[in-house]
């Protein structure tokens, strides 16, 4: 799933990998063609054609600029502080990314509305994707893909991930994708939803109605394609994803930690309070602001991502279809709040 791995694929390297930089051979004899070719018999079993592989192997060489950016990325350790959230809310939900977002809304409210009657993934959720994705197509990336992801499966230290991918990517290019459209980021995200090209390969549609789902050109299919997405995520229809709060200074958290161990993202999920219905919560105290209102059945979390004292948002299972997107509660309260600011 693209969600688990986001925040560590969606990282712009330098254009010192792109592709229109010369071959960097300096890896060649470590047995890099011979590890492409050991892959034909999986490229065959998807249905990639020989012709396809004879094409595209032979220009294909290891390129180290992106293998020094994955093994630069930030890990830290799971105890180590997690910074404030508003720092992240002033950059990613400013004035001029909402500006921007407002235009891209009123220029494609036609089939915005469509995509929203088909899916019930709302007009506004979409635009703050494409927003926080790619700027609204503004820089999409551009390291060529079968290279990047070659050479990131062939340095093995997370083959399982990248090796699917970069298969993903040979399919792609043999169901006719222009080897041209086959860039984005140093990790593989790719097109306006910076998709990897295995969710490509499941998840992207048509929006306009040409026969192809081109996410790097067209922003029907962009949109068609992440509303897709959030259908595969679980979306509820006439759900809004959440709303902000205000906690009671001498509310009582001991009875509302979560009760069991996430599996994924925990980092993420095990900062939620347990499910409780809005009902609930306002008994509570908890008292909803912005002028959103929840039905007193709908059930939701508690977040707190200042801490105490600072505004706090309860969120739905559409929240979660957020997350499943890219497993950060910064990115996934940003969209949401983005999405609120562009539809008003």
């Amino acid at each position: 799933m693209r969600s688990s791995l986001l925040a560590l694929l969606l990282a712009f390297g330098s254009v010192a990998g792109a592709v229109a930089l010369p071959a960097d051979t300096s890896a060649q004899g470590d047995g890099f063609q011979s590890y492409l070719e050991s892959l034909r018999p999986k490229a065959r079993a998807m249905g990639i054609s020989d012709a396809t592989m004879n094409a595209a192997f032979p220009t294909l060489t290891s390129n180290s600029r992106v293998i020094q950016l994955d093994q630069s990325q930030p890990g830290g350790s799971f105890d180590s502080p997690i910074p404030a959230f508003e720092p992240y809310r002033l950059k990613h939900v400013d004035a001029a990314r909402i500006g921007r977002g407002r235009t891209a809304y009123a220029a494609n409210r036609a089939r915005l509305a469509r995509i929203e009657q088909e899916t019930g993934v709302p007009e506004e959720i979409m635009v703050a994707i494409y927003g926080h994705e790619t700027n609204y197509g503004s820089y999409t990336g551009d390291f060529d893909l079968l290279r990047s992801l070659a050479t990131l499966a062939h340095e093995g230290r997370r083959r399982a991930l990248f090796e699917p991918e970069f298969l993903a990517t040979l399919k792609m290019l043999d169901n006719g994708v222009p080897r041209s459209r086959l860039v984005g980021s140093w990790a593989g995200a790719t097109g306006y939803p910076q998709f990897l090209p295995s969710v490509y390969l499941r998840l992207a549609r048509d929006g306009d109605g040409d026969g192809r789902a081109d996410i790097w050109t067209s922003e029907a299919d962009a949109l068609a394609s992440i509303a897709n997405y959030f259908v595969n995520a679980g979306w509820r229809r006439g759900q809004p994803w959440g709303v902000a709060v205000s906690v009671p200074a001498d509310f009582d958290r001991s009875h509302i930690r979560a009760l069991t161990n996430p599996a994924r993202c925990p980092r993420v999920f095990n900062r939620h309070s347990r499910w409780l219905s809005i009902g609930e919560w306002r008994r509570m105290g908890i008292v909803m602001s912005g002028g959103r209102t929840l039905d007193n059945d709908v059930m939701a979390t508690l977040l707190e991502p200042d801490g105490p004292g600072r505004t706090a948002y309860l969120l739905t299972s559409n929240y979660r279809a957020i997350l499943d997107y890219n497993c950060s509660n910064f990115y996934a309260l940003s969209v949401g709040l983005l999405a609120d600011a562009v539809a008003r």
